[in-house]
């Protein structure tokens, strides 16, 4: 049996995926350098009595996500000089408290699917993936077959026992048209998740969307151009799954441009789910809501977080005007990040509620099972 992969390391910094800052009071400062991590700023914010508070990610020089560092794994440094651990209270926020995560799975329920023995394998594997994704973020489950729409098999969910409990229902799903409307249902599925993440309570929102099929469009409703097009616009993350032979690689990596595992047989769709739900889960990890209280009483201040693993480091600089400032800072309380009207792409292809512009490029890469990384289409897909 042959499982392949096709990555386009979501995890590496790159032109796409560089970090935003809000305009706030005095302006912000974007710096990424250090010695082998990369970390890149989302978005910092600042109040008195002396709040600092800095939102980045931390990624190994490779690309990998680095998860699990802990307030003191990182060194403050103001114009220059070290803040102590004492004087600066500082701390590691649940993240949640500024972003919120979801993921799309959209499931192939084509006739294709249902009439064959793969309904099983495909359930049990969704209900795997929904315990894995849940633990860090909502998530949602719709089928596709040949109708013009997606239909829900559960909604969007931050309990992962309700997500799994939702896929142990993908057997009982009996499609409206047997046909397979692969290009519509992903378009659908962008524009569900859309939705879902305007209605997000949170300034930072992380959209990602999971699609499994077992064959090519037959419906014939939307363009592959159309649907790429779509892709293009949209800034979710989107991951692919393909079982069996008829969807070629190539297509399956242009649709799944984050990352695609093709498999033969059913019988490996558990690792391929389970491969893609690590990813993601890794991919939330290496995000860090990073909290201090500032020293500072006045002026314009330049202030570089540095985060330290093993003889690696890396760091982001914020600047920030602290007039006002003063004592009774509490690190847990963190200043509010902006919120705007503007949704931008940062890391994950954030959706950040504040105006700033946002990059896009990158650099695809492919993976084969077993083999090295090697470098791969500027936007991970096959031309």
């Amino acid at each position: 049996m042959t499982t392949t992969h096709s990555d386009s390391r979501p995890f590496a910094p790159s032109t796409r995926q560089l970090g935003v800052v809000s305009a706030i009071a005095a302006g912000a400062l974007l710096s990424a350098c250090g010695g082998g991590l990369h970390v890149t700023l989302v978005d910092a914010a600042h109040r008195a009595p002396s709040n600092v508070a800095m939102y980045f990610t931390v990624d190994t020089g490779g690309g990998e996500p680095v998860g699990g560092l802990v307030a003191t794994d990182f060194r403050i440094y103001e114009d220059g000089a070290l803040v102590s651990v004492d004087e600066s209270k500082q701390t590691i926020i649940n993240p949640e408290v500024a972003a919120e995560h979801y993921t799309l799975l959209l499931v192939d329920m084509s006739g294709s699917v249902t009439e064959s023995d793969q309904v099983p394998q495909i359930e049990a594997a969704a209900a795997a993936f929904a315990s894995t994704i849940g633990t860090t973020q909502k998530i949602g489950i719709y089928a596709f077959d040949g109708s013009e729409q997606i239909h829900p098999i559960t909604p969007f969910t931050s309990s992962s026992g309700a997500g799994a409990a939702g896929a142990g229902r993908i057997s009982n799903f009996r499609p409206r048209d047997p046909s397979t409307n692969l290009h519509g249902g992903i378009v659908a599925a962008i524009e569900t998740l859309d939705e879902a993440v305007a209605n997000a309570r949170t300034p930072l929102v992380f959209g990602t969307i999971v699609v499994f099929s077992d064959g090519t469009d037959r419906a014939a409703r939307i363009s592959f151009d159309d649907m790429m097009d779509k892709l293009s616009e949209s800034e979710h993350d989107v991951f692919a799954i393909g079982v069996g032979n008829e969807i070629d690689e190539s297509t399956l990596a242009r649709i799944g441009r984050e990352g695609s595992v093709r498999v033969e047989d059913a019988g490996a769709l558990a690792q391929a789910f389970e491969d893609i739900g690590q990813r993601i889960v890794a991919a939330t990890q290496r995000y860090y809501l990073f909290s201090y209280c500032s020293p500072a009483r006045a002026g314009v201040h330049e202030v570089t977080v540095e985060a330290v693993q093993g003889d690696a480091t890396g760091s982001v600089t914020y600047e920030f005007d602290a007039a006002g400032f003063g004592p009774q800072c509490n690190p847990s309380a963190p200043p509010p990040f902006q919120v705007g009207t503007q949704r931008v792409g940062a890391g994950r292809r954030v959706h950040q509620r504040s105006a700033a512009p946002r990059g896009r490029g990158g650099v695809g890469v492919r993976v084969e099972a077993g083999a090295s990384v090697e470098a791969g289409d500027p936007e991970g897909g096959a031309e």
